[in-house]
């Protein structure tokens, strides 16, 4: 099932676009501290060299797209029409880069006042951006299964930003909390509850219109989120009464849940009507298949939680769920919406007068494949060097880094692109 589309209401192009060009910089600067820090880094998952790359990564990349492109989508996809969408993205886009920067750089250097400062902002930022959205939203009707997704990955963004918020100043002023619980149960919110169900709301819309596959089924696409949201609520009161027991089936649950969907959007894929496979297809195609190993993986260390003690074993999940799997799937929808939205404000620009170029002069599927490929090689690069950090850490952040440079070099040259057939239909085009 789809939500019926209305373009004439998205937001100026420079709004989504300020995050999109942002994004690739913080996983560069990701992948650059792996190439400084060396084999180190991968020790744990509790070195403060990979808490950074962590959050440049989840936050730096991750949630600059997908606010970016909530922005985008709330009044296309929900009618929900933000106040002031360009004044919104300026201050949230300068919210969540200082923010991220900031907690980053706490993380690495081990400045409490930088960490809490950081997380702060953040919360600031984000909070100011659900206030804004919940406003937006308040009295549009859940009439498809995108929209009640859309409303539900809000709440798990609350969860995660919330018990993000608290482990950071935690470690800022020295608070005794249960750090090892809670920052799972952040994860499994920020991950699940707000990047898992947004992503699946996205791809109820983007996987039938630009894959042309047959729509998603009612039932699961209805389904999936209420069920994810309540297995970590679920998981969040096991925590808070003490039940491992609870929280361990409530993790395996979600993770089979996890599953499910992925394979059934392969199962999609598979009927596609494209008979030629591109780029993003190729993405997503890698995107599902790391996430399935990365959750098997999970729900089997929940079960049998010596295999998370195993080296390795933690760095390489979050590997596969979180570069293999959401990287993936956000760089295949950023070189399906970017060119997008270009051509929609050309043609909008154009009148009807001038037509715009189509998609593939503005980013073609050469150009696109080629980073594609090597976010594949890096990828798999950065899995290895979880088993071998000694000599594969380094040459795996080079190659990252050699993934994101391209990535940003890509967007930057659609928008270079965009700006100069905007400039030949003589309308001035302003910058994100």
């Amino acid at each position: 099932m789809q939500a019926l589309l209305s373009f004439d209401k998205a937001p100026p192009f420079a709004a989504p676009l300020r995050f999109f060009l942002t994004a690739p910089l913080f996983a560069l600067a990701a992948s650059l501290v792996l190439v400084a820090v060396g084999p180190d880094m991968l020790a744990s998952r509790w070195t403060p060299a990979l808490l950074a790359a962590t959050h440049l990564i989840t936050v730096g990349f991750m949630l600059q797209v997908m606010l970016g492109a909530l922005i985008q989508i709330l009044p296309v996809v929900a009618g929900a029409n933000l106040a002031r969408p360009l004044t919104v993205a300026r201050w949230l886009h300068g919210g969540l880069s200082a923010g991220g920067a900031l907690l980053a750089t706490g993380f690495l250097a081990g400045r409490h006042g930088l960490l809490g400062g950081g997380a702060v902002m953040l919360a600031l930022a984000v909070g100011g951006f659900l206030i804004a959205a919940i406003r937006a939203l308040t009295g549009v009707p859940s009439t498809s299964p995108t929209i009640r997704g859309l409303k539900l990955s809000l709440a798990g963004l609350a969860g995660a930003v919330a018990l993000g918020c608290v482990l950071a100043l935690a470690l800022a002023n020295g608070w005794s909390v249960p750090l090892v619980v809670l920052t799972d149960l952040h994860a499994g919110w920020a991950l699940g509850g707000w990047a898992g169900v947004l992503l699946a709301a996205m791809a109820y819309v983007v996987v039938p219109m630009f894959q042309l596959t047959p729509g998603y089924p009612a039932r699961p696409s209805w389904g999936f989120p209420v069920v994810v949201v309540g297995l970590l609520l679920t998981w969040s009161v096991a925590v808070a009464i003490g039940s491992e027991v609870i929280g361990r089936v409530a993790q395996v649950a979600a993770a089979v849940t996890g599953i499910a969907f992925a394979a059934l959007t392969l199962r999609l894929q598979s009927q596609r009507r494209r008979a030629r496979p591109d780029a993003t297809y190729r993405s997503w195609q890698f995107a599902v298949a790391c996430a399935i190993i990365g959750l098997i993986m999970w729900s089997t260390a929940t079960v049998f939680p010596v295999l998370a003690e195993v080296p390795g074993w933690s760095t390489a999940l979050g590997v596969l769920i979180i570069a293999g799997g959401f990287v993936s799937f956000i760089v295949g929808m950023l070189y399906k919406i970017v060119p997008f939205l270009a051509w929609l404000h050309l043609q909008n620009l154009g009148g009807g007068g001038v037509a715009a170029p189509p998609m593939n002069r503005i980013l073609s599927d050469t150009e696109m494949r080629h980073q594609v490929w090597a976010h594949f090689v890096a990828v798999g690069a950065l899995f290895a060097a979880c088993w071998q950090p000694g000599w594969l850490a380094r040459p795996a952040g080079v190659s990252a880094a050699v993934a994101s440079a391209w990535l940003f070099f890509n967007l930057a040259r659609a928008f270079s692109r965009y700006r100069r057939h905007a400039a030949s239909i003589l309308v001035p085009v302003s910058s994100p």
